[in-house]
């Protein structure tokens, strides 16, 4: 049995005239978080729907779950979750009741269904609302009743489209726990694509970049921030000018250099030194009061991938 929630092999979808995808390949192993980033329009969301096989790529292969995206949708489907541009929530039900008729609408039986549902809304932190109509939820509120019932069926993977969009930091937190808790406990596997790249940082294993439908990078945050060269410098002090900046540049020990605020910072290639690069500031007249050193985010690694397309 393949080790492998999802494999695709040179993907490619057009819309018209439009590449929405082109030549994607990647994997994504079991029970773990997987991030997908890009900026809007760039394939995530048509990425999803060709895994779910709601649309048919027009070269390429995919499995998802061991099953063929063309010629099993059904099957994937009845083995994944998927929350997608809307919640599906019937506002005028409680939460009990939304959970109930999709519940139904899986079939499963009467005591499995209250089972599952009670199971659910205790996991998430819903239990005591259950009666409630869901109109009158918070958005956060909304978001984790919509997982729940995207998990009824007990799925082993779960799709999910900016889960956290719009939500305020303390809900976006508690989803954050949630889905964490869902790969420890019950191996199951999350695709999530998102625009926080904090939230990602935090969350995935492993994550993949897209932009203008091309992949651009595939890996864990560390194997990612570690294409932004070796360390990263903090500098503060007096007499940091564009002059300064500018021939930091054209040193050859350094891969980026740019102000920031009130700091200067210098990201290194690979095995370059940064004692050489503060005696250069020093010499050229830098008075330095701090060094900090460090790594690049991964949201700066996904910038500096994006302005390398350009």
């Amino acid at each position: 049995m393949s080790t492998n929630a999802i494999l695709t092999r040179s993907l490619s979808r057009s819309f018209g005239a439009v590449q929405a995808l082109s030549q994607v390949s990647f994997e994504v192993p079991q029970s773990i978080v997987f991030g997908y980033l890009g900026p809007n329009g760039s394939g995530k969301t048509t990425t999803i729907r060709l895994l779910l096989g709601l649309l048919e790529p027009d070269a390429g292969e995919a499995e998802v779950l061991g099953y063929n995206t063309r010629t099993q949708a059904q099957e994937i489907r009845e083995n994944c979750g998927a929350l997608l541009e809307h919640t599906g929530l019937y506002e005028r039900m409680s939460a009990m009741e939304n959970l109930d008729f999709y519940a139904r609408v899986w079939h499963l039986p009467a005591a499995e269904r209250a089972q599952r549902i009670q199971s659910l809304l205790g996991d998430l932190g819903l239990w005591e609302r259950r009666d409630e109509k869901v109109g009158g939820w918070s958005r956060g509120m909304k978001q984790k009743l919509a997982v729940a019932r995207a998990l009824l069926h007990r799925p082993r993977l779960l799709f999910l489209d900016e889960p956290t969009a719009g939500l305020d930091p303390v809900a976006a937190a508690a989803l954050r726990e949630d889905l964490a808790a869902l790969v420890e406990q019950q191996g199951v596997t999350v695709f999530l694509t998102t625009h926080n790249l904090s939230e990602a940082e935090r969350l995935c294993a492993r994550v993949a970049v897209i932009d203008r439908g091309r992949l651009l990078a595939v890996g864990s945050p560390d194997e990612l921030r570690s294409r932004q060269g070796g360390q990263r410098l903090e500098i503060h002090g007096r007499g940091i000018n564009d002059e300064v900046i500018d021939s930091l540049r054209q040193r050859p020990e350094v891969a980026r250099a740019a102000r920031e605020n009130q700091h200067l910072l210098v990201d290194l290639n690979e095995n370059s030194e940064s004692a050489a690069i503060v005696s250069y500031l020093v010499q050229a007249g830098v008075e330095i009061e701090e060094v900090r050193k460090g790594k690049a985010s991964l949201e700066e690694a996904f910038l500096t991938l994006l302005e390398d397309e350009k």
